[in-house]
């Protein structure tokens, strides 16, 4: 089987070498496991990519197709009709750019302990093609969010702070861990070189040292000691400001904190991996008289502040509650969101929460699949996973939602390192033994946006038929080019999309099929 997997790499090297020089598209390499599903195999030497969306002249557009028979960002060049093709049944989708909606942030995953260690796994080559495939302009999908845990969490191999030293009020012993300078940091680095985005990073913590915490503890029930203002309260918010300070140290400069990941975990007894209670009342205090003015004496007024970080379920209480006091609200630029509950709590939630604070960008954080405790934890290749992904990205841009942040970058082929057991799937897989990683369907998915959807693009206004099997969204971009992300489930069904500075876009779907749009009027 080995060398059968390297002769099918061979021969497509060799077709990628004799194609044409101005085409930079080298075609994934299928495999198939188990369930019928299929991934592209990645190595030191080979990774599949897709054509450059490079300026077209007016009057054409670049469809990026990924399906779920195989095709995987295939591009096709459609020519622009200046009328509707009448003479078929077509569905028009029309964009009306003069409505518009929330500016994008962007698209990204996280720079987990687990995930920078399965990269670092890899030989050279095939590290340096992990990465690209998220973050190289000519190679992969572009992301530009990055989320890093401010020390441990479940995706780490061992529970650890910044300063375990006990009743540290001072953080003297604070120092990053080896996992930040061997993993992380490296990782990091080498996609900031790699991209030609900013890569806006933001740092989450877990849980507080131990010492701090009421249940003396990293894990299970427990808050914060003592009270906003107090001395427990004034050394974890120096805590982020000694992490900031340290990273940028190591040339690393972060846009954003989140307050604390999950903060409702901390009321849970017994929860089996690092947490730290809060409510929406003690981290308005916490912000308004610790953080915040922590933030700013030390010249990072200019992050920014998340509140929440947890499910939507909370929504809009925790954030009007936050919010609608001054003082904590002149701290703090957005609301995190995580997806763990999307498919029982309506997406209607997050446009109640724009409409009563529309100043406030609203940014998914976290989502993943496999995490359910009846799920298999590694579904490799599947096609239904992909669409989960879709839909709830979809959910989310349509309710006011700047961006959608994916979990671990990379896993292992069992789902972790997780010290907890908690293993989940992710857009791509590491098999170290063999030198290879996999590129999943999610993978895909999240590329048919980060890679046309830069930060400060705007969502705009579209018409048309939207149910589970149709939907299509519409971006207008800093450069001036349009861009719509469409998804369909229809065979042999003839679309338009009409953009009245330009004309009619006709395409057809063959099957279940994500596609993306990009042209210049």
């Amino acid at each position: 089987a080995g060398r059968w997997h390297a002769l099918v790499l061979c021969a497509a090297v060799a077709v990628y070498c004799v194609q044409d020089a101005q085409s930079a598209r080298k075609p994934c390499v299928g495999k198939t496991f188990q369930y019928g599903f299929s991934v592209c195999i990645c190595n030191a030497t080979y990774c599949d990519n897709m054509e450059p969306n490079t300026k077209l002249p007016k009057g054409q557009a670049a469809m990026y197709v990924t399906t779920e028979s195989g095709r995987r960002f295939e591009k096709i060049i459609v020519d622009m009709t200046s009328k509707s093709n009448g003479t078929q049944e077509y569905e028009v989708w029309n964009i009306k750019k003069n409505v518009t909606y929330q500016k994008i942030k962007g698209f990204g995953g996280a720079f987990t302990d687990a995930a920078t260690m399965n990269i670092m796994s890899l030989s050279e080559g095939a590290q340096k093609n992990l990465i690209s495939a998220y973050f190289s302009p000519t190679e992969g999908i572009e992301y530009t969010l990055g989320r890093v845990p401010m020390g441990s969490c479940d995706f780490s191999t061992r529970m650890y702070t910044y300063d375990d030293t006990p009743d540290d009020l001072e953080l003297t012993k604070f120092a990053l861990a080896e996992e930040d300078m061997k993993y992380k940091i490296p990782v990091i680095k080498s996609a900031m070189q790699m991209s030609e985005r900013k890569i806006n990073l933001f740092g989450s913590p877990w849980t507080a040292p131990a010492w701090m915490k009421t249940n003396n503890n990293d894990t299970g029930k427990g808050t914060l000691k003592g009270k906003a203002g107090d001395q427990y309260h004034k050394a974890w918010a120096n805590y982020f400001v000694k992490f900031l300070d340290e990273y940028k140290k190591q040339g690393v400069d972060f846009w954003g904190l989140t307050a604390q990941n999950e903060p409702t975990d901390g009321d849970i007894s017994h929860f089996p991996f690092q947490d730290m209670g809060w409510t929406a009342e003690s981290q308005r205090d916490w912000i308004s008289s610790d953080l915040g003015p922590a933030l700013d004496t030390a010249g990072f007024g200019n992050i920014s502040l998340m509140i929440l970080d947890d499910q939507r379920l909370w929504l809009p209480g925790w954030a009007t509650t936050v919010l609608n006091n001054g003082t904590a609200a002149k701290y703090v630029d957005g609301i995190a969101v995580h997806w763990y509950l999307d498919q029982w709590v309506p997406a209607n939630v997050l446009s109640f929460t724009h409409d009563d604070l529309p100043d406030y960008f609203m940014l998914i954080t976290e989502a993943c699949q496999g995490f359910l405790p009846w799920e298999e934890k590694i579904m490799l290749g599947s096609w239904d996973r992909a669409l989960g992904l879709l839909n709830d990205i979809y959910d989310n841009l349509v309710h006011w939602v700047a961006g959608w942040t994916d979990w671990n970058l990379a896993l292992n082929m069992t789902g972790g390192p997780n010290w907890a057991h908690n293993e989940v799937d992710a857009p791509i897989l590491v098999d170290s033994k063999k030198d290879e990683f996999y590129k999943q369907p999610m993978y895909y998915v999240m590329g048919h946006f980060s890679k046309f959807i830069p930060e400060g693009s705007v969502r705009v206004h579209t018409n048309g038929t939207y149910d589970d099997a149709r939907w299509i969204l519409a971006f207008s971009l800093p450069d001036g080019s349009m861009v719509a992300v469409v998804y369909s489930q229809f065979v042999d069904t003839p679309f338009q999309i009409y953009d009245p500075d330009v004309g009619f876009i006709p395409f057809q779907t063959n099957g279940q099929s994500i596609l993306t749009f990009q042209w210049w009027p």
